[in-house]
């Protein structure tokens, strides 16, 4: 136990000895010694003999009359430390090392390093000696014999060499641990030191020895050295088909290097790159890394591997999610046939890949790849409108997916002509004889009756079936007989057996994001319908987070995202949570090909203005004291549950609080509980009722825009009150009467309409209306873009002015700016603007609680 102990203190005592040798050194002052650790009295007497080692090395002045000598003959000899490193392995007969101490355990090869004083004469003969491992008890010749000269040891040189080899981190290594299968073979090994771990020895290698070199030192290497970094003899990428394709894929693929004759699986080297250089996360970092710069990638063991940096650039932006799913088993990579196109980023010159095996995927990537690419179509004869060039190009797009039975999200802009697109290539595949199948087209409730009546203007030729009411049941039977069939959301899941019984020619999703929980009842009925093709209308195709678009593709290419939980695990906590552009790169170059999305400043330039203002209103008097004491219980009432159940369990009472809020600042009657009346104040009323008038009066078709059906209710009180005249379109409007209060406006026999944000947000042409007016902000901007689209889109001719209706310094005041900080997740994958919903962190939250600015 002695034994032990001392073993285990001559570490501390040898470091303890270094600090005040080196203090003393530099004759470092009086506190700095007095702040040292208490040294030994056994140490004591080393430390002064060491000093006068020092002194005795240090030649005095010459005398100032003396003569200088004549010089020696010859050069003096010269000391310079050598340092040696070896790998040895089971070729030397190694069969391993015993664990203990500091130093981990090893797999069959181990790196040693041997230290080795060196004195060498102008004669060529040199004398050598171990570098001591140790300050105790190590008492140096003054001098050395070097052929017929003896000269004096430059103990200073010595101790500086000491001084750099201790900041090596190498530990002493006892050469009894070594065992070997035959015990002679390691007799001649001696003063051996290591690192912690084998594979320490890589960054050992490129960091520590190259300074080394600088500062005079020999470096040795003796052959089978496993950490001088190996130079690629070649980069292979080899592909296999599976005879029994899965789930997880129909082809394996395999990343190696080949070094030596031998290849290595590159996979985990690139894993363990990212983990150590965050840079190759980062789409812009990587831009600014030369294409011939040389990468270091690191081997299991410890061995190193230079790579050029252009490779690297090719494997990351084409398979970054697959080389560092930390669940992906070892061995080849599984890929899908969707993945096909991921061989296109890889087949670059200047990356040098070699490929081997089955041709068939790389063809089958060079056709995914030519998606974005199609031939132009002629317009269907019979079509009841021009299209526009832009339009053109969408149905030459969606001709295109339907030759390579493939699937899409057509994305433009709301009020861009989606509906128009869509019938005029459901006409081209009837005249075609393609269209032998019926079309089934799912639409939210508002926009059933604007699509039959598009389909009437733009295609007459279609026969449509409206599937709706309450005898759409008769029709189930005669649902072959049309070329196209309208159905709902609410109800798709409750006709999903009789409309699972026909085959569909295509199927449709209007407004998709209405299907963004792939868990609903409507998405789950969506799936089970037997169709070609499968189509995707929306001008948000992600709103809120990217498991929207999960959703969508889900729908329409099972399996080309993976299931949920492996794209949350690799796509979406990376992009959304740790910020990896380039993942959110690799995710766009995946989907864009399947996504059709133009801009309306790009494409509509013929579109008169839009024009937003921002109205910023003040709270006075009861209302602003109602505001002041909502905020503070509902302050002490969020951080009460967020003790309790934390951030995620919270969300119920967040909402609910922030709701109470935003209703004090649309008017304090909405808020439930409260006693408040007319006179509590109304300052946003009080804005809209002077607004309107004036508007009205300039000859303005205005729409006004709420979240809450009653505030819009209030605002018809005060209209009535005014002798204003109005239309209303909410939830509460009966489906039939929808066309009729649309129409009516269009037709401009009433200038003012109010409309709920759910009911008129979507689908709507209301291009009689010039100006709108949001009473209230939502969470996510996208939605009240797509209710001021209403109007400004095609067919619009006049000027567009958006007003919004701010209370200054409250929760709806910086809920414009959480908006703005909401706005780059889908520019990043899509390449346009949207918008991310109700989604704040709880800096978010202090900052939508704060008292009135």
């Amino acid at each position: 136990m002695l034994k032990l102990q001392a073993e285990a203190d001559a570490p501390a005592r040898e470091h303890l000895l270094h600090l005040w040798l080196d203090a003393l050194r530099r004759k470092a002052g009086r506190d700095e010694l007095k702040a040292l650790p208490r040294l030994p009295d056994a140490d004591a007497g080393k430390l002064m003999d060491l000093l006068m080692q020092d002194r005795a090395a240090t030649p005095p002045p010459p005398a100032p009359a003396a003569p200088e000598p004549a010089p020696p003959v010859g050069e003096p000899a010269a000391f310079r430390p050598r340092l040696t490193l070896r790998t040895l392995n089971r070729g030397d007969g190694l069969l391993g090392l015993a664990p203990g101490g500091a130093i981990g355990p090893r797999g069959e090869a181990v790196t040693i390093a041997q230290v080795d004083w060196t004195y060498r004469g102008d004669d060529g003969l040199a004398w050598q000696t171990p570098a001591p491992r140790s300050l105790l008890n190590s008492r140096p010749a003054p001098s050395v014999q070097i052929g017929t000269r003896r000269i004096a040891r430059d103990l200073r040189a010595e101790a500086d060499a000491r001084d750099q080899l201790w900041a090596l981190d190498l530990l002493p290594l006892d050469a009894a641990k070594l065992q070997w299968r035959d015990p002679s073979a390691g007799e001649k090994l001696d003063s051996l030191w290591t690192l912690a771990q084998e594979e320490f020895f890589g960054a050992f290698w490129t960091d520590r020895v190259p300074a080394l070199q600088a500062q005079g030192w020999t470096i040795v290497v003796a052959p089978g050295f496993a950490h001088r970094p190996a130079q690629a003899e070649g980069w292979h990428v080899r592909i296999e088909r599976l005879s029994a394709p899965s789930r997880q894929g129909s082809w394996l693929l395999s990343l190696g290097v080949e070094i030596e004759g031998e290849t290595l699986d590159i996979a985990p080297m690139i894993a363990a790159l990212l983990r150590h250089d965050r840079r190759w996360t980062s789409a812009e970092a990587i831009a600014g890394i030369e294409d011939d710069a040389i990468i270091l990638l690191t081997a299991p063991g410890g061995r190193q591997v230079e790579a050029p940096a252009a490779l690297l650039k090719t494997i990351l932006g084409a398979m970054v999610d697959l080389l560092t799913d930390p669940k992906r088993p070892e061995g080849p990579i599984r890929l899908s046939d969707w993945d096909a196109a991921r061989l296109m980023l890889l087949d670059d010159e200047r990356a040098g890949w070699q490929f081997h095996g089955d041709m068939d995927l790389r063809r089958m990537a060079r056709r995914l790849q030519a998606a974005g690419s199609p031939q132009p179509v002629a317009a269907p004869a019979g079509l009841g409108l021009s299209l526009r060039p832009y339009q053109m190009a969408g149905l030459a797009w969606l001709q295109y997916l339907r030759e390579h039975q493939l699937a899409g999200i057509l994305a433009d802009d709301m009020g861009l002509g989606k509906t128009a697109q869509t019938l005029a290539h459901l006409l081209l595949e009837k005249q075609a004889g393609r269209l032998d199948r019926p079309a089934l087209a799912v639409l939210p409730t508002s926009l059933l009756f604007n699509w039959l009546a598009e389909a009437k203007r733009i295609t007459p030729d279609l026969s449509v079936l409206v599937l709706h009411g309450p005898e759409r049941a008769a029709d189930f039977g005669r649902l072959h007989e049309f070329d196209l069939v309208l159905s709902t959301y609410p109800l798709l899941w409750r006709d999903i057996e009789a409309l699972q019984r026909q085959r569909w020619h295509l199927l449709i999703l209007d407004e998709a994001q209405t299907v963004k929980n792939a868990s609903s009842r409507a998405a789950r009925s969506a799936r089970k319908l037997n169709a070609r093709h499968r189509l995707c209308l929306t001008g948000t195709p992600l709103e809120n987070n990217l498991g929207e678009l999960w959703a969508q593709f889900d729908f329409l290419m099972p399996g080309f995202l993976g299931d949920a939980r492996t794209f949350q695990r690799i796509w979406r906590k990376p992009i959304e949570v740790n910020g990896e552009s380039l993942r959110a790169q690799l995710l766009a170059q995946r989907v864009r090909p399947f996504v059709l999305r133009r801009k309306k400043e790009d494409v509509a330039t013929e579109l008169p203005p839009l024009t937003t203002v921002v109205r910023r209103v003040q709270l006075f008097g009861t209302q602003r004291e109602l505001y002041e004491s909502v905020r503070v219980a509902a302050d002490t009432q969020v951080r009460r549950v967020l003790a309790k159940q934390g951030f995620g369990g919270a969300l119920i009472s967040v909402l609910d609080a922030l709701l109470k809020l935003r209703q004090v600042c649309c008017d304090p009657r909405l808020v439930k509980g409260t006693e408040a009346g007319a006179d509590a104040g109304r300052a946003k009323l009080d804005l809209l009722m002077e607004m309107l008038p004036e508007l009205l009066d300039e000859g303005r078709r205005v729409l006004v825009f709420s979240q809450f059906a009653e505030m819009l209710a209030l605002v018809e009180g005060e209209l009535r009150t005014l002798g204003l005249p109005y239309l209303t379109l909410t939830g509460e409007t009966p489906v039939a009467q929808r066309a009729d209060i649309v129409r009516r406006f269009q037709a401009l026999e009433l200038p003012l309409m109010l409309v709920s944000l759910k009911a008129g947000g979507v689908g709507l042409n209301l291009t009689a209306a010039d100006t709108v007016i949001h009473l209230d902000p939502w969470w996510n901007p996208a939605v009240e873009a797509q209710a001021s689209a209403r109007a400004h889109r095609i067919g619009q001719d006049r000027p567009v002015f958006v007003y919004k209706l701010v209370v200054a310094g409250s929760i709806e005041e910086r809920m414009l700016d959480l908006q703005a900080r909401k706005l780059a997740l889908a520019e990043g994958v899509l390449g346009a603007d949207s918008a991310e919903a109700l989604k704040f962190s709880a800096q978010d939250l202090e900052m939508l609680l704060a008292p009135l600015g």
